[in-house]
């Protein structure tokens, strides 16, 4: 355990204000449901995909609905990836504008550790993969990006199988990480994963999404104005050739965040998170894994072949040992180079155990691997293999280290929900807005 900082020494991992902490708390509760849902959907999909009615499970992905005219002909499987997943990244947006906004992380003291994070966590599992394929040839080195991601809603899943108490600063620490790193991964599709770029739809899209801000700047709630807007923007940016969900994120920076007049209340931006989080936890990512999870695990040149092969194992290591080597390496640079020294109760080992939660990559790393190497293709499926066995090992070696720390979790919490003088403020969190120095 580290022992108390001074008063005025800079901490890593800081607690945070109580009603951050309260607004954090409720997300990974919605969150954490969503993670379970998204289990069982990867479950029946893998079930499903290597039965004797593995034919049907292909036959319902390729189906093809939507109007040709707009040419917005697609299967369900790109309904999933192009519609569904634009949900879950207007979300994404929406958390990390309030984040940097009005959250904890509008002080650049607190921002810095989870965006070095999340670019180190990004950057080390790509070299590796880059390592395992540079001279596979074939297009394989187009998969970089596959082990880049962290899927907040699995590793939450993970924490409540494991009955895992993150102390409420980590958990704040694991979300951040997560958004951001979603937010530099639709950069990442939208630059490197777009094959042909349309202008005149592009341009077109400007108008509507425009519209849409100009609209919630006025704080306009009226979903049938707005969702018509968004719609529109989302086909225009579709036709364009840029990845569809990027039009998501677009949308949710025009939302403010800061309500115009002082009193109780969400924001517009809250107020939106609140609505649609449960449709993106609950349905969207859930409906996406489905679709995209779904591969024969013995494959079309066999178990042996498909575990050998360098763009399932550079994804496989790029998710367990590129990620904690990563998050752990720029937590290490950030303590090294700012002389900060991690809050009182936390350890080292603690960051190993978050690092390797973040090796839990699956909802934009399935779809980056669909970007890569195309939906169904032989690269696709070991994308997918390395991908689960990646996440699976990150989960088992997380949830040994995290348990270790279990019961002192158990003891933190119940220290930090004490509220002694009944005023629905933690006295821990009163003590910390009264104590100088950093909070």
């Amino acid at each position: 355990m580290t022992p108390p900082p001074a008063p005025h020494e800079p901490q890593l991992l800081p607690r945070g204000s109580w009603p951050e902490v309260r607004r954090i708390g409720d997300i990974l509760r919605t969150e954490t449901v969503g993670g379970v849902l998204l289990l069982v959907a990867a479950l029946l999909a893998l079930a499903w995909a290597n039965s004797p009615w593995s034919g049907a499970y292909q036959s319902l992905g390729d189906l093809t609905v939507g109007p040709e005219a707009l040419h917005l002909d697609l299967t369900l499987g790109q309904w999933a990836a192009d519609g569904l997943l634009a949900i879950f990244f207007f979300v994404a947006g929406l958390e990390l504008k309030r984040e940097f906004v009005a959250g904890d992380l509008r002080e650049p003291r607190r921002a810095v550790l989870p965006v070095a994070a999340a670019v180190g966590g990004m950057a080390v599992p790509a070299l590796i993969y880059v390592g395992f394929n540079l001279w596979s040839g074939d297009g394989a080195l187009t998969g970089w990006a596959i082990p880049t991601a962290t899927d907040i809603a699995f590793a939450l899943a993970v924490l409540g199988v494991i009955n895992t108490n993150l102390p409420a600063a980590m958990r704040t620490f694991l979300l951040t990480l997560a958004v951001v790193d979603d937010l530099l991964a639709i950069v990442i599709i939208a630059v490197f994963y777009t094959s042909s770029l349309h202008f005149g739809p592009l341009l077109l899209a400007l108008v509507p999404l425009a519209l849409f801000g100009l609209l919630v700047q006025r704080r306009v709630r009226s979903w049938w104005l707005l969702l018509p807007l968004a719609v529109t923007t989302w086909a225009l940016v579709h036709a364009s050739g840029v990845h569809a969900t990027v039009a998501g994120v677009l949308l949710a920076f025009t939302v403010p965040v800061i309500r115009r007049t002082p009193g109780p209340g969400r924001g517009l931006a809250e107020h939106f998170e609140h609505r649609i989080r449960p449709l993106s936890a609950g349905v969207a990512v859930p409906v996406f894994a489905f679709f995209a999870a779904g591969v024969s695990i013995a494959g079309a040149s066999g178990l042996g072949a498909t575990l050998t092969d360098s763009v399932t194992l550079g994804i496989a290591v790029g998710l367990v040992a590129g990620k904690v080597t990563g998050v752990l390496g720029a937590t290490w640079l950030v303590q090294r180079f700012t002389r900060a020294r991690l809050a009182e109760g936390l350890a080292w080992r603690d960051i190993v155990g978050l690092s390797l939660l973040a090796g839990i990559g699956f909802t934009v790393s399935l779809l980056i691997g669909e970007l890569a190497f195309g939906a169904g293709t032989e690269r696709d499926d070991h994308s997918k293999i390395g991908v689960l066995l990646g996440s699976l090992v990150s989960a088992l070696l997380a949830s040994i280290v995290l348990r270790a720390r279990n019961r002192h979790y158990e003891g933190v919490c119940a220290l930090e929900e004490r509220d002694t003088d009944a005023d629905g403020v933690p006295d821990v969190y009163e003590a910390s807005a009264n104590r100088p120095g950093p909070a």
